[in-house]
């Protein structure tokens, strides 16, 4: 996997102050995109054990609320695994702390495929849905367009419903 910037402290991209990641590569290319720099699965840098390991000092301070992976797609094939590596090791290190994605996918397709499900059942929030440009809407917090939703994974996966974060 590669990707394109790792910010250290970040506090537009889930609730604190957190550490991001933003992944390389997505072949959705959605219209207005406000990071398509992303795109490409070629650019940006290749990520390695030692990129996971500062990643994860950067999130062991009391300050940092957890970690948002955005992109890019972090639920693409060329990404899943290595995607799925960070939010297994975080959770382990680091209980207490929440986790934020970013995808085009829908929830409800994106839990048909065993590997994306493995990924969203380890998250805190699920930001879902392509940017639609002329669904685009500067009010809403965390997503850009109106048919993107903010979904809170536990309590979706205890109602056995789509719960919206509020």
């Amino acid at each position: 996997m590669r990707y394109n910037v790792i910010r250290k402290m970040d506090i537009s991209n889930g609730e604190g102050i957190r550490v991001s990641i933003f992944v390389q590569g997505c072949s959705f290319n959605c219209q207005g995109c406000f990071n398509p720099e992303t795109h490409d699965f070629n650019g940006g840098k290749e990520f390695t054990k030692e990129t996971l390991s500062t990643l994860l000092k950067l999130c062991d301070k009391p300050m940092i609320k957890g970690l948002s992976i955005l992109g890019g797609e972090p639920l693409h094939s060329a990404n899943v695994n290595e995607v799925f590596h960070i939010v297994k090791t975080f959770k382990e290190k680091f209980p207490n702390k929440d986790i934020w994605l970013w995808t085009g996918f829908q929830y409800e397709d994106a839990i048909k495929d065993l590997k994306r499900k493995m990924i969203i059942d380890e998250l805190d929030y699920l930001v879902d849905g392509r940017f639609v440009e002329n669904k685009k809407n500067l009010k809403l917090k965390w997503a850009g367009s109106d048919n993107q939703r903010c979904i809170d994974i536990k309590k979706t996966k205890e109602k056995g419903e789509i719960v919206l974060y509020e």
